[in-house]
């Protein structure tokens, strides 16, 4: 129900935008993230979006240089990450969940999107 996609290889200092497809007749999450996991490390909260107000709320890591933002006529969630760093390089996930709270613990998420990668080389 939920498909990541627009992952790449990209040098320092560029851009990716990664999407996130939500599909589903009763799929209605409230809140959606993005979150990453680089090789030998945990699965870290990026962003996240309150579906119905478009609250936002990112991690310092990434504040002032990547945007989260939905087209809610699409279902479809964004990820722009611009100034990438080789320290953001990693599969990237996104998640949703029901409940209205944006919070940044993976494990309250109830929904799972397939990994995206994303290699930024120095």
């Amino acid at each position: 129900q939920l498909q990541a996609s627009g992952g790449g290889s990209v040098q320092a200092g560029g851009s990716l935008t990664l999407s996130c497809a939500a599909s589903g007749r009763t799929f209605s999450p409230n809140v959606m993230g993005w979150f990453r996991q680089a090789p030998g490390k945990e699965r870290e909260f990026v962003a996240a979006i309150r579906w119905s107000d478009g609250i936002t709320y990112y991690a310092d890591s990434v504040k002032g240089r990547f945007t989260i933002s939905r087209d809610n006529a699409k279902n479809t969630m964004y990820l722009q990450m611009s100034s990438l760093k080789p320290e953001d390089t990693a599969d990237y996930y996104c998640a949703a969940r029901r409940n209205v709270m944006i919070v940044t613990n993976r494990e309250r998420y109830d929904y799972w999107g397939q990994g995206t990668q994303v290699t930024v080389s120095s």
